[in-house]
């Protein structure tokens, strides 16, 4: 245990996020993701719910703001506008750590491929479907 840091954040996932370069993308999945088939790196957080590990890596990842996109959900089939609960759920984290930056979705065709080039993939335990989420991460300025 550190002090200051959530605790869902162990020595392999921090060790990702640190090892991550500004740009790197790394992929939040639910349960039914295949992960294993599209991560590069897997790191698997059972028992956890997807929003929960998200404001957890949020609490210690910079997002990009040299792009104008880089905060990416997966979408409910071809309705790029439709919202889940579970999308809801992921905007208002988003907009408590990362202020001011949107949640742009993107269709399942550009999701996984996406998600497939991610420096990382975090399994979570997440049952409602559609609850995917990809994040580019910034820098820190002096």
């Amino acid at each position: 245990m550190l002090k200051g840091l959530d605790p869902l954040l162990g020595p392999e996932l921090l060790a990702t996020l640190r090892a991550m370069g500004h740009g790197d993308e790394i992929a939040l999945v639910d349960g039914n993701y295949p992960g294993l088939e599209h991560g590069r790196r897997l790191i698997r957080l059972d028992g956890h719910p997807l929003v929960r590990v998200l404001d957890a890596i949020l609490s210690v990842l910079p997002i990009d703001d040299f792009v104008p996109e880089a905060i990416f959900r997966a979408t409910v089939g071809q309705d790029r506008d439709a919202l889940d609960p579970v999308h809801a759920e992921i905007i208002a984290c988003c907009a408590r750590h990362a202020p001011g930056r949107t949640v742009t979705p993107l269709l399942g065709a550009d999701f996984y491929p996406r998600v497939r080039a991610a420096h990382a993939v975090v399994q979570t335990s997440e049952a409602r479907l559609h609850g995917n989420i990809i994040l580019r991460k910034g820098v820190i300025r002096p």
